[in-house]
């Protein structure tokens, strides 16, 4: 019998990408979407869509067990950082499975600031990084940071580089943290300062089941998506996208992993960037989603991350000859209004006349 799965934030991209890897690894499935917004939810690519009340509301837990009994779920799919947090705290009273790290877990991670402490008092690399409890506070802060010219000042929760700035100067990470407190309502005390980060970028994705690590595969973001509208210049989701493995980076984020977890089990995936030194430092962990541009991930190699997800929630044994795969020199290219286009590189100037000379 074909297997039932539910997605939440149906219809957004990173859902619309995480259906289409699931049916390419498994064409059986059938999947059901939910959404508290109408507009966005007409875009989903399930099979079956409801219109439910958003996660911070008192009935969305009446109307999500609604739909998993209507429509006989096995298994629900949070993809968002909210998400995550609703099902971890619903997932004992849902009559379906979830495949989720731990709540301490998940908190931990959505906490950038105090994962970065984390991480840092168990010897892994992390940028240099200090909170702002108020914005009189900024130029302490500045002068433990003084061996460094440039710093990023972004909000210690929220995921989409939401609230993130480099800055030179006292003067404008004031301005910049005035304006989110005054105008978007952001709390006191929500922004941290640390070293800025000037070299590659990297995405380590891995599955886990009770501590074992089944699977790692990583990209680097060469360009960032709408980055030209974001004060940031920055993105943490990549315009085009490469897949890469590097054995050193992947160790580190599996150490990190067991570090924050030892019986981890979902999937996890790990932002690095390089330090002036070139020395790759953890920025975050996001535990219990998949990354936006999933199906880089899936489009190369033998093994669909996704597919592999949904066996190891369903119970169903899963025994790779190894936990990763050789890259592939695949990329990914993205944009509005487009779909996720992925190909190898030798397949780049297929059907393309080159007249630049």
């Amino acid at each position: 019998m074909a297997k039932r799965l539910l997605i939440l934030s149906a219809g957004s991209g990173p859902s619309n990408n995480l259906i289409r890897s699931l049916r390419a690894g498994i064409r059986s499935l059938v999947v059901v979407g939910c959404h508290a917004d109408e507009f966005v939810l007409k875009k989903s690519l399930a099979d079956r869509n409801y219109l439910t009340p958003a996660t911070s509301r008192s009935d969305f837990p009446r109307a999500l067990r609604q739909i998993i009994k209507a429509e006989s779920i096995d298994l629900i799919v949070p993809n968002s950082e909210a998400d995550v947090s609703t099902v971890s705290d619903l997932s004992a009273a849902l009559p379906c499975r979830t495949f989720l790290p731990g709540s301490k877990t998940i908190r931990l991670c959505q906490d950038k600031y105090a994962l970065t402490r984390f991480l840092g008092s168990r010897g892994l690399p992390v940028p240099r990084t200090y909170p702002v409890s108020a914005v009189k506070d900024v130029e302490r802060v500045l002068r433990r940071l003084s061996r460094h010219s440039l710093l990023w000042c972004r909000i210690r929760r929220g995921s989409g580089s939401v609230g993130a700035i480099p800055v030179k100067s006292a003067a404008q990470a004031r301005a910049w943290i005035r304006y989110w407190e005054e105008m978007r309502d952001v709390p006191k005390g929500s922004f941290t300062l640390s070293e800025y980060l000037s070299g590659r970028d990297f995405c380590v994705q891995s599955l886990w089941k009770e501590g074992r690590l089944v699977l790692t595969k990583m990209h680097e973001r060469l360009s960032y998506y709408a980055a030209g509208a974001s004060p940031s210049g920055v993105s943490s989701t990549a315009a085009v996208a490469k897949m890469v493995f590097i054995p050193r980076i992947a160790r580190m984020c599996a150490t990190a992993v067991r570090a924050i977890d030892p019986r981890a089990s979902g999937v996890f995936f790990v932002d690095l960037k390089e330090n002036d030194g070139g020395k790759p430092c953890i920025t975050e962990i996001n535990a219990g989603r998949f990354a936006n541009v999933s199906t880089i991930h899936d489009a190369t190699g033998k093994y669909n991350t996704t597919a592999i997800y949904v066996r190891l929630a369903l119970g169903d044994p899963v025994n790779l000859r190894e936990a990763r795969e050789p890259a592939g020199n695949c990329y990914v290219v993205r944009d509005i209004d487009a779909l996720p286009v992925t190909f190898f590189a030798d397949d780049l100037r297929a059907g393309v006349k080159d007249v630049r000379r």
